[in-house]
């Protein structure tokens, strides 16, 4: 632990601006005054830093105290904000000896008393920086009701017992009500409170999913999805096996232009009507395309959410991820694709191979798009919105506002039926989705999951070999139960550590392997990913259900194939 707050001391990057800022405006302001007493008087008195935890992480609404030890009463305080920054302001200093304390539930406090030279720069300038400070971690009663809750919330949801919406619900309420019960006779119970669990839910992917399923159901009126089974059957010459990689194919290089959401809510629709028409389960066609969606998407900086976060924190842009992943994820999609066909090989032979001039007949005349009006307007506004995904990330505009857009867009356009597009909208994934970011919000806020990246980069010390080996099997099989993307979002940082600690990891390698483990693990469990969730929510509309035990058969595998082609296309690439 010493060894990772050095280095992190040692090399982590300048303060925020805003601190400079504040900073240097003070003493400014001070140095242009006539007369000390008059600067005080006039720009007051400013203390400001950030706070942050052991694996540089902001910490925010931690309370920052100015302690007056004479008067033994609190002579300033503020609250961190969403970056960790703080600034204490006051009219005037008070007099004796001075102490900052910082405290924040789930973290040891601390008292920093302001020593002569501190006292000297508020004294002669009015401001003073005290620069980054890191607060420790505590292991409360919280921390073990808030890790055995989550695991609850999984055993539960795998074994079948309830329904996962229902699950992640149960557990949600089990976490507010050990807070509000238990933190009423202990604060050491209280793991946070219901606006704090309102940060943990990612809104973007709510109402991107919420746009796109409205889109799609305004499309899949017009029959353009018919018209697409049929022409797959077509291509495929009625061959099961052939129709299963073609749309393995589709769905992984969509993928890779979409975000994953929307390639699934694209493919899910066409998929059932190919099953059905077929006589084949519809699930040995939708299962592969999901597993391809996760491992096509981090082909390029788009394509899953979890490259999006990587690539903005560590500066790889759209061609870096395509240059260095495409090959890897070649190589894992072949893996993946004759694993499939193993898994299948019963339900896909129930099909005889050739075509049915019967079935070919039925698919031929459900076929037809039955609103070309509709069709084209439709068609316009969903190209559009994908421009607005790729021309939005120029501008900082998350997926999900082009989406929504998109979707209002075609209500006023074509005027269909609200209701019947508002219950088009999968509300039992939606309220799963928020519900599960709350829960795992749960063990993000008492330090689970910061304690497991913290024992990952003790591990993995200096050897750039088994870095990339823990960071894709580690994270890769963390990603199986936890969702991927605040997973990722914890582990940037012991990426960041290791690439500046273990020779030869300048290359940016760990962080291509974070995101191939993210994404790749997300495919050992339904739960382990957005998409899964997203294609299962779908399925179960259309009478298809896609339980636990039949997505972990084909998933668990799967994940460690492609894993396995992940690592070694990572060793190659970077010349280890």
């Amino acid at each position: 632990m010493d060894k990772v707050r050095n280095f992190a001391h040692a090399n982590r990057q300048m303060l925020s601006m805003a601190l400079v800022f504040v900073f240097l405006a003070s003493a400014l302001g001070s140095a242009l005054a006539p007369q000390k007493a008059n600067a005080q008087q006039e720009a007051g008195i400013v203390i400001t830093g950030r706070v942050l935890n052991t694996q540089g992480q902001s910490i925010e609404g931690a309370r920052v105290m100015l302690h007056d030890g004479d008067e033994n009463e609190i002579a300033a305080q503020t609250e961190t904000g969403e970056e960790g920054v703080w600034t204490l302001e006051m009219a005037r200093l008070p007099e004796g000896p001075l102490e900052l304390q910082i405290e924040r539930q789930h973290y040891q406090r601390l008292a920093i008393p302001l020593n002569p030279n501190m006292q000297q720069d508020l004294d002669e300038r009015g401001a003073l920086l005290m620069g980054e400070i890191e607060l420790e971690r505590r292991i409360t009663s919280a921390f073990w009701a808030a890790t055995l809750i989550f695991l609850g919330v999984l055993l539960v949801i795998a074994f079948e017992k309830l329904h996962s919406t229902t699950a992640a619900l149960a557990g949600l309420s089990a976490v507010f009500l050990f807070s509000v019960i238990g933190g009423a006779f202990n604060t050491d119970f209280f793991i946070y409170d219901f606006e704090r669990a309102l940060t943990y839910i990612n809104w973007e992917v709510i109402f991107l999913i919420m746009g796109m399923m409205i889109l799609i159901a305004v499309i899949e009126g017009t029959g353009i999805f018919q018209w697409t089974a049929f022409q797959a059957y077509r291509l495929s010459r009625g061959r099961a096996w052939l129709l299963v990689l073609i749309l393995m194919a589709v769905t992984a290089v969509a993928s890779a232009l979409l975000d994953n959401f929307t390639t699934m809510l694209l493919m899910t629709p066409i998929s059932l009507q190919i099953g059905l028409a077929l006589g084949i389960n519809p699930l040995a066609f939708i299962i592969p395309e999901v597993l391809a969606s996760n491992v096509g998407g981090i082909t390029t900086l788009i394509g899953t959410p979890t490259n999006i976060l990587i690539g903005a924190y560590a500066d790889i842009s759209f061609q870096d991820f395509l240059v260095n992943q495409t090959v890897g994820v070649l190589l894992a999609l072949v893996g993946m694709a004759a694993y499939v066909m193993y898994h299948y090989r019963h339900e896909l032979r129930k099909h005889p191979a050739g075509i049915s001039e019967t079935l070919y007949a039925r698919l031929e005349s459900n076929a037809r798009i039955r609103d070309p009006q509709a069709l084209w307007k439709s068609g316009l506004v969903f190209v559009l919105v994908l421009v607005g995904f790729i021309v939005g990330e120029q501008f900082h505009v998350v997926p999900a506002v082009p989406a929504i857009i998109g979707a209002t867009a075609l209500l006023v356009w074509l005027r269909p039926d609200v209701h019947a597009m508002i219950k088009a909208v999968d509300w039992t994934t939606l309220v799963f989705f928020m519900a599960l970011f709350m829960v795992v919000g749960a063990v993000q806020e008492v330090g689970f999951i910061s304690m497991i990246a913290v024992r990952m980069a003790q591990m993995i010390g200096e050897n750039l070999i088994l870095g990339i080996a823990v960071i894709v099997f580690g994270v890769g099989t963390l990603s199986v139960a936890i969702a991927n993307i605040p997973l990722a979002a914890s582990m940037l940082p012991v990426a960041e550590f290791l690439s500046g600690s273990i020779p030869g990891a300048s290359s940016k390698v760990l962080y291509y392997a974070l995101s191939m483990g993210a994404a790749m693990g997300g495919n050992g469990l339904l739960i382990g990913g957005e998409a899964n969730l997203v294609t299962a929510g779908i399925a179960s509309q259309a009478g298809s259900p896609i339980s636990f035990k039949e997505f972990m058969k084909v998933g668990l595998p799967v994940t460690y194939i492609t894993l396995t082609a992940g690592f070694l296309w990572l060793l190659f690439r970077f010349g280890m």
